[in-house]
């Protein structure tokens, strides 16, 4: 048997091509469960309705209208009109009268304050320590960095239980407002670490 050249095979001229066979959609049933719900619930409102313009009327009870009685002149005369004044609940009430007395008692009032002469009184002589270290030479770097700033420095040499310090000291200051003006020049040159004490 032979083998059949399926790819170049040409058509043959006689046959038309076949279109593609789509499936039929299965045919829909008619919707008589949700017809059926939608009709009862349109009939019960329905009914509802009617219940309530039924039970309106019956409810309702007439009472007859009593016609006012007329009155006689005489009793028209005795009656005088009494003349009501409504009060406006939106009004204000009347202003009320003061009381107070301290107003006019400090108008004529005088505060007496004791200020000193100099300002501010120093307690004694002060001192800015600006650090301290375990060698001279670190010491003396401090106080090279200070001679910059425009003051004066001193290395102090104190020994102590821990061991021996170099102390870099300013000053003496006659009072605290120098030593802190002193301070905010070496902070706004970045040194600090100053603190401000007495003399010692």
């Amino acid at each position: 048997m032979m083998s059949r050249d399926y790819a170049n095979r040409k058509p043959r001229s006689g046959t038309k091509a076949r279109a593609p066979q789509r499936k039929k959609a299965p045919k829909r049933s008619f919707p008589y469960l949700a017809v059926f719900v939608v009709l009862t619930l349109i009939i019960g409102f329905g009914y509802f309705l009617w219940s309530i313009n039924g039970s309106s009327d019956s409810s309702a009870t007439t009472e007859p209208v009593q016609q006012p009685k007329q009155k006689t002149t005489q009793a028209v005369v005795a009656e005088a009109p009494k003349k009501t004044v409504k009060k406006d609940p939106n009004a204000l009430p009347p202003k009320p009268q003061e009381e107070w007395t301290y107003l006019k008692e400090l108008e004529n009032m005088q505060v007496e304050v004791d200020v000193p002469q100099s300002g501010v009184v120093s307690s004694g002589i002060y001192q800015m320590q600006c650090g301290s270290f375990r060698q001279e030479s670190q010491a003396n770097e401090m106080k090279a960095r200070i001679a910059f700033q425009g003051a004066e420095a001193q290395v102090r040499r104190s020994e102590g239980t821990n061991g021996v310090w170099y102390r870099v000291v300013l000053g003496p200051y006659p009072n605290k407002r120098e030593a802190e003006t002193n301070r905010h020049k070496m902070q706004s040159a970045g040194l600090n670490g100053c603190l401000i004490w007495l003399w010692e």
